[in-house]
């Protein structure tokens, strides 16, 4: 699936493509495997190849004239997807292809045996869609997709299963270019049924399609799901890999990532331990080295820095001999040594290998993605809000959202950036940028199927902050009460993040003047602190203040003026500052 993050997938595992074959088949690489456990890798339809040089390049195949009465031969459909292929092949013919590719699913159609399926009308369709998606027009994908699925009868055994299997993964994969992430989980989950069905719950190749949707459970942080299909998927393979295999160690990996999500720091270095020594025996030295890293940040997040710091030195010896000193790989461990340098207040070594880093992404080597660029940028920017630098913060953060504004399957992660652009804007003052930024999040985070995780209730949050400190106060009573009942369902009343909520709602509430309502909320926080949370936080005494004057003042006249917002949310108060560090705290971050 496009887009997914890091670690899950074995180095030597081929992407979900589709091609055109010599005979005119198409071919499903790594999911698509009812007839071989082994993944074949083929030729994609992308045109990003090099072409050839224009002495030695083939012409594409021209055009043959076809009226509509020559579509009913039945010979015509496979010759037109050959034509397909070569002009795939050529280099420089994706249009071409789509044309020949339409007609040969139009000639499939018209010489399907009436009340048949017909599975090579199918797999014409998986073929138009692939070259729609090659040219990036996923849009146009998707339609073709969904009738393809609806041509194959499973109950007609394992070639129509094949057919619907695949066509479901592929429609997966093209929702997941488009940041449609619930969509794509759904398609990938239909696609397992279907799987299962055919071979049964242990087959090896279900295993890794488990592993294929647990991934995109991770990308989607629903991570007890991820967690139950990854032990699926290590039950499988415990069943039909050798020990210490190359799938054992992959989702290890995935279960580690899982597992440090959920804190779980512990087992989490318990599956990264076996999955470095599975590589060692299968000699990827550069596998161990990427393993070393995952150590390393575990070791950070257990404030164990010494043991970090060996790791992080292990891996960046063998990536500086194996790849060279310029290879955004040891970039990514010098960004993990400025991180770890800077929680322990060696601010100095923090910024010096910030420095490095950056200068390796400035001149990148032939081959480095701009996903890497963008994500180390990112994560170098955290290090310089945390140290107080938001504008040298906001500079990496606009270099990044600039590498990855073209790039297809990055909405969530351009939402992300544009999130934290939002709060870098808040901090400085320019909050008319802040909200724009905001907005452009959350409009991408709904569009992406995205509306109900917490993440997108703590953006719709700093919206309403944006909002306020522009007097748009209805504009921001909208957006914390949505962000309440986000908030409320995922994370539960006590949450700092719905606590937070609540107070900002209430302080609005107030200067709209609709004091009972802000009375409510208070008297809700306070009793949530008395009862459950304790007194001790010291935002309890200002509460209980406001609740206070609230009600003496709900004693007098009703139609007193609303206070003036700079009392009610000051921008250099405790809590405003709160709310922003709270939301950075969530780590958000890419690949």
């Amino acid at each position: 699936m496009p887009g997914l993050v890091s670690v899950k997938t074995p180095p030597d595992a081929s992407p979900l493509t589709i091609s055109v074959t010599e005979a005119g088949s198409v071919s499903e690489s790594r999911n698509s495997k009812f007839a071989s456990s082994t993944p074949k890798k083929t030729p994609s339809p992308s045109t990003s190849r090099s072409r050839p040089s224009p002495d030695r390049k083939k012409k594409p195949p021209e055009s043959p004239v076809l009226d509509e009465s020559s579509l009913d031969n039945p010979d015509l459909g496979p010759f037109l997807l050959k034509l397909a292929r070569d002009a795939i092949a050529s280099g420089d013919g994706p249009n071409k292809a789509l044309e020949y590719a339409l007609r040969a699913s139009k000639s499939f159609e018209r010489c399907a045996a009436e009340g048949e399926p017909s599975l090579d009308l199918a797999m014409s369709l998986h073929v138009v869609a692939a070259i729609y998606c090659s040219l990036g027009r996923f849009e146009e994908a998707i339609p073709v997709l969904e009738r393809a699925i609806g041509v194959p009868e499973v109950a007609r055994g394992a070639d129509h299963a094949l057919a619907a299997f695949s066509g479901y993964m592929q429609l997966g994969d093209t929702f997941s270019m488009l940041g449609q992430v619930e969509r794509s989980i759904h398609c990938y989950e239909e696609g397992l049924k279907i799987q299962i069905e055919a071979l049964g719950e242990t087959d090896p190749r279900v295993g890794e399609t488990c592993r294929y949707l647990a991934e995109a459970r991770v990308q989607a942080m629903q991570f007890d799901e991820a967690e139950s299909l990854c032990k699926k998927t290590l039950e499988i393979h415990s069943v039909h890999s050798e020990p210490a295999s190359l799938e054992e160690a992959a989702d290890r990996r995935l279960m580690a990532l899982i597992c440090e999500a959920k804190g779980d720091y512990e087992s989490a270095l318990e599956h990264l331990v076996l999955a470095s020594m599975a590589m060692i025996a299968n000699g990827q030295d550069n596998e161990v080295a990427a393993i070393d890293v995952s150590i390393g940040n575990i070791y950070l997040s257990l404030c164990r820095y010494d043991e970090a710091i060996f790791s992080y030195q292990k891996a960046l010896t063998v990536f500086k001999s194996s790849r060279g000193d310029n290879h955004p790989s040891v970039a990514s461990v010098f960004v993990r040594l400025a991180e770890l340098y800077y929680k322990t207040g060696k601010l100095r070594e923090s910024g010096s290998y910030c420095e490095n880093a950056l200068r390796i992404y400035a001149k990148p080597v032939p081959g480095t993605t701009a996903e890497e660029i963008a994500g180390g940028m990112t994560e170098i920017s955290a290090i310089y809000e945390s140290i107080n630098e938001p504008e040298e913060a906001l500079k990496l953060l606009q270099k990044a959202l600039k590498l990855l504004e073209d790039k297809p399957g990055q909405q969530s992660t351009i939402a992300g950036i544009e999130a934290r652009m939002g709060v870098m804007f808040y901090l400085v003052g320019r909050y008319g940028e802040a909200r724009s930024s905001f907005e452009s999040a959350v409009a991408k985070l709904r569009a992406s199927g995205e509306r109900k995780s917490p993440f997108f209730g703590v953006v719709l949050n700093q919206m309403g902050l944006a909002s306020v400190q522009l007097f748009k106060i209805d504009e921001a009573v909208e957006l914390f009460e949505e962000a309440r009942g986000i908030l409320e369902r995922e994370c539960g009343p006590c949450h700092q993040d719905t606590i937070g909520v609540y107070t900002n709602l209430a302080a609005t509430y107030d200067a709209m003047g609709r004091v009972e309502d802000a009375i409510e909320i208070l008297e809700y926080v306070l009793k949530l602190r008395e009862e459950q949370l304790g007194t001790a936080n010291p935002d309890f005494d200002d509460e209980k203040k406001r609740l206070s004057e609230l009600l003496k003042e709900a004693g007098k006249a009703r139609n007193r003026k609303a206070k003036s917002l700079q009392n009610l949310i000051d921008p250099n108060s405790k809590r405003t500052k709160k709310e922003t560090k709270r939301w950075s705290g969530l780590g958000f971050r890419i690949g």
